[in-house]
């Protein structure tokens, strides 16, 4: 980025904090932090696996689909909701005391998910993993993010796809192990093993995440010294028109893609003809978050090349068909297909929006500025699941909501196309990404 910054005007345009020297040892110290980020994100990833509860608990205790399926709803929209109000706090409190508060959080409404079907009730389900651990969630999602996004100015797109991959990878674990655990222990006590493996996976990895040192430089090692970089505020960035294109953008490509997340073991097991079904569908969701988490890196190492609207462009443009035949596939084998390959542009789109965001605003303030565009993902976690419920049930069939969301992502796919650098004076200073 370039800009000609006034002195009066650095409390809306900052620059980036680079050093002279550092003291810890490098690279590898910043590699041990994206590390303990990856491991932070894999534990966090595990409630993308949430359908492989969804017919245990229904068939437990009654509660019908659209019951069960809203405690989804809430944990995802909280997650956004938190990572909005978590992304300033990571800016101003520290990063070890937002990620230790999520690691008590999140493994705290584990555990109330396995109290609430042990004495089997529905609110403090939705409390306790929807409201709690989706609060949990978001604070420690967007943590790494920010944090990885100054430790690696070199390579933004790359380490924000590995950071995030883990969240794919820890659905696609969770995914294989929770139907295991389920039929030898129960689903309460699968919550509670859980939830005592996440509070202290995540309080460690917690511990290694550490913001770099003021006046951080890139040195050594064959890596380029970074340039000096401008940043915007939150405020600013809130008055662009390029933020909202990026949270339209988040919003669309999620709102299509959780809507198969929340209901793919339910949707695999009534269209497909399965010898054993829960474990066929479990297979099923451990390859579409396997391809979820590999997105991620796969979509953001892709951006460094080919610019970060023209993998949007390529992400939404490639699934409309696919939503449109995916409810008429009857094959096993094409049906996972396809599931992957909308699960690998899903991932992709969290792979690349972080590096995204630092491209068109500067990295200083990423923290509060991704996470207000991740609420995106909360608001369309609220949407997808509850569009896909509704129609599923007014209709009969996945048909009709798989069109409305082949709508969608074209829609996003259009917005993508408005999309242009920022290059605008403010107070007098030109500001261009």
């Amino acid at each position: 980025m370039r800009a000609m910054v006034q002195t009066e005007q650095r409390a809306i345009i900052t620059p980036t904090r680079l050093a002279d020297s550092i003291d810890v040892q490098f690279p590898q110290s910043r590699w041990h932090v994206a590390i303990a980020g990856v491991v932070i994100q894999m534990i966090l990833g595990t409630v993308y696996a949430w359908s492989v509860f969804k017919n245990p608990l229904i068939k437990n205790h009654g509660w019908s689909a659209q019951q069960v399926g809203f405690t989804f709803t809430l944990t995802i929209f909280f997650l956004g909701f938190s990572a909005a109000l978590g992304g300033r706090f990571v800016d101003k409190a520290g990063t070890k005391k937002v990620a230790s508060i999520a690691a008590v959080l999140f493994g705290l409404g584990t555990l109330l998910a396995g109290v609430a079907d042990s004495i089997g009730n529905l609110w403090l389900l939705w409390i306790g993993y929807g409201v709690i651990a989706g609060i949990g969630n978001g604070l420690g999602y967007v943590t790494p993010v920010a944090v990885l996004l100054r430790w690696f100015p070199d390579k933004k797109g790359f380490i924000t796809g590995l950071a995030v991959m883990g969240f794919g990878l820890g659905a696609a674990v969770m995914g294989q192990i929770a139907p295991i655990l389920i039929e030898h222990f129960g689903i309460a006590n699968t919550f509670y093993i859980s939830g005592i493996i996440f509070f202290i996976g995540l309080f460690i990895a917690a511990r290694k995440l550490v913001n770099p040192p003021a006046n951080y430089v890139l040195t050594g090692n064959g890596i380029k010294t970074a340039p000096a970089v401008v940043s915007l505020d939150f405020k600013t960035a809130c008055g662009m028109n390029q933020f909202y294109i990026l949270w339209g953008i988040l919003f669309l490509n999620v709102t299509a893609g959780i809507a198969i997340i929340s209901n793919l073991s339910p949707m695999a097991q009534s269209q497909l003809k399965l010898s054993n079904p829960a474990v066929m569908a479990g297979t099923i969701i451990f390859a579409a978050s396997l391809f979820n988490g590999l997105g991620r890196l796969f979509w953001g190492s892709l951006s460094e090349k080919i610019g970060r609207n023209t993998a949007f462009m390529l992400i939404f443009g490639t699934q409309i068909p696919l939503f449109l035949i995916l409810p008429h596939v009857t094959s096993v084998a094409v049906f996972t297909i396809i599931c992957c390959y909308i699960m690998l542009c899903y991932g992709g789109g969290f792979g690349t929006m972080p590096s995204f965001a630092a491209d068109t605003f500067g990295p200083k303030n990423i923290g509060s500025i991704y996470g207000a565009i991740l609420f995106a993902w909360g608001t369309a976690g609220a949407i997808g699941p509850m569009l896909m419920e509704w129609v599923k049930k007014t209709s009969n069939s996945f048909t009709m909501a798989f069109s409305i969301a082949a709508c969608l992502l074209t829609l996003g796919l259009i917005i993508t196309l408005f999309y242009r650098k920022p290059k605008c004076k403010i107070k007098g200073a030109l500001y261009e990404a």
